[in-house]
């Protein structure tokens, strides 16, 4: 097996200029380089990364802290982390929290005692805040809300919400539902802010028997239609606070016998790829989920190498798409 000793041999050069290219290869002149590569390539040769690893006291590794491993935005996320990060030699590790404390301190924990560099949190909770802001760990909140303390790459979520809400409002909609998700998600609060703020401006009075709390998964969108079909006077047009509890809307407003959009317009929220093919193709505010992810990385990979970002929120912009699920009133 070779060694780096027979790599710096077959090179021409030290084994120190050997060694400092595979640990900070930006401080190796690119002919050099060139030269290091041609022989790792011929020698086949493989580093020790574990022993790298205590010379350097860098893993190389990126915890990303997921609290829900199954929903399809996050998976957007999760490649846009990846891409960048495995660009600059980075390992991503996803953390699974199941939105629990417990787990969450475990994966921090890692940074903590470098077996990680940093973290990417994606939940936006408040619980987090504590554990990301102890000394020596670095971490970037992707997907985060309004006033989250530290680095974070976030939409205006309330922007957007209000953006949906008025188009509604534009299309004669007075009676218009909303599907949050979980009450102690900043994610919700953000959203309803500008829900509350579109009905405000329209002159429309907030009515709290159209507002039905989900969890941004699909079972809480049927759930949420089934309700809102029982009251004596639904709604005309709902907005749900993601894709998939409108998704699940849709369905269950057909189950009963309403037509989108002729008899109940949706909204939803994320502009998941699944959005375009569902029947009909939803409306929505697209996230750049990817963007997001790939901003995120960076701004961590950075501060591990020594450079705080200037800026610490990052606001990036959405979309506001409109497909087939939304419709004028019909109050016949």
């Amino acid at each position: 097996m070779a060694t780096i000793r027979d790599v710096a041999k077959e090179a021409g050069l030290s084994t120190g200029t050997v060694s400092k290219a595979l640990s900070t290869p930006e401080k190796v002149s690119a002919k050099n380089r060139l030269k290091i590569e041609a022989a790792i390539k011929k020698l086949k040769y493989k580093p020790n990364l574990l022993a790298r690893r205590f010379r350097s006291s860098r893993a190389n590794t990126i915890v990303v802290m997921v609290p829900d491993i199954a929903n399809l935005f996050f998976a957007q996320l999760i490649s846009g982390i990846e891409n960048v990060a495995q660009q600059a030699g980075f390992n991503v590790l996803l953390g699974d929290t199941k939105d629990t404390f417990e787990r969450e301190e475990a994966f921090v924990r890692m940074v903590e005692t470098r077996l990680a560099d940093g973290v990417i949190n994606l939940r936006p909770s408040r619980s987090c805040e504590p554990l990301l802001a102890r000394d020596g760990v670095l971490s970037v909140t992707a997907s985060s809300c309004e006033n989250t303390p530290g680095v974070s790459v976030r939409i205006d979520n309330a922007a957007a919400a209000e953006k949906a809400v008025s188009y509604l409002v534009k299309l004669g909609h007075r009676r218009i539902g909303l599907v949050t998700g979980l009450k102690d998600n900043p994610h919700t609060a953000d959203r309803q802010k500008g829900y509350c703020r579109a009905l405000q401006a329209a002159g429309i009075e907030f009515d709290p028997t159209l507002v039905i709390e989900g969890d941004f998964n699909f079972w809480s969108g049927i759930s949420a239609a089934e309700q809102f079909c029982q009251l004596p006077n639904r709604p005309t047009a709902v907005f749900c606070m993601s894709d998939e509890m409108a998704i699940a809307a849709i369905k269950g407003f057909a189950d009963r016998g309403l037509r989108v959009p002729e008899d109940m317009s949706v909204i939803g929220f994320d502009d998941m790829e699944v959005a375009r093919y569902v029947t009909p193709t939803l409306t929505t505010i697209a996230q750049p989920a990817e963007k997001m992810g790939e901003r995120a990385a960076s701004l961590l990979i950075d501060q591990i190498n020594g450079h705080p970002p200037a800026i610490r929120e990052h606001v990036l912009p959405y979309e506001f798409i409109i497909r087939d699920s939304v419709g004028p009133v019909n109050l016949s």
